[in-house]
């Protein structure tokens, strides 16, 4: 297993316009990708098409086509990787929700049958990340390095560069205020947001 100096030679190759590093690299940090990944998909509803190996390589694919990407670090690459596979997720729900629209037009003695409301809207979660972001890009990005990168909170700290007390406050205050955003409501025990 190459070290942190290694990754870190290969991910400013790559930031360099060599294709070839990106491959090398893969391999390096493929189990931490698989991870970033399980931890998106235990979100979802039950039975998605999409495993955490298929969202892993169809997050690379959308990462090939970037050129010439500025990585600073191991963690700055699995942030890219896991708003790669926030986006591969979005897709995947807009096309599976097309194709529910269409099922529904079906005449009803067609034999299918219609799926029962998601219990995880990633559709609603990425539109309010996205108002989020808008008024507070710190607290966005924040939520994307926990939620979707599944970095701790010191190492969302070393990303910010904000200490683990302030981003535990920020990631509190972000968490009720998509909560508001995203069931009608606040919890008791957060705190809101303007």
């Amino acid at each position: 297993m190459p070290g942190d100096h290694e990754i870190t030679e290969l991910l400013e190759r790559w930031g360099a316009g060599d294709q070839r590093a990106l491959d090398r690299l893969m391999p390096c940090i493929y189990d931490e990708l698989k991870r970033v990944a399980g931890g998106y998909l235990r979100g979802e509803r039950p039975g998605h098409t999409l495993q955490p190996t298929a969202l892993v390589h169809e997050a690379y694919l959308r990462m090939v086509h970037l050129h010439s990407p500025k990585i600073e670090n191991r963690k700055h690459f699995l942030v890219l990787a896991a708003q790669a596979m926030r986006r591969v997720l979005v897709d995947h729900a807009r096309r599976h929700n097309a194709s529910k629209r269409d099922a529904q037009l079906l005449p009803p003695d067609s034999g299918l049958v219609i799926q029962p409301k998601l219990d995880f809207d990633v559709m609603a979660l990425d539109d309010a990340l996205n108002r989020l972001a808008e008024f507070d890009p710190e607290k966005g990005r924040i939520v994307e390095l926990r939620y979707f990168a599944g970095l701790s909170v010191g190492e969302t700290a070393d990303v910010v560069g904000r200490s683990p007390a302030t981003v535990k406050r920020e990631w509190a205050v972000a968490k009720a205020w998509l909560y508001r955003q995203l069931n009608g409501e606040v919890p008791n025990d957060s705190p809101s947001m303007g």
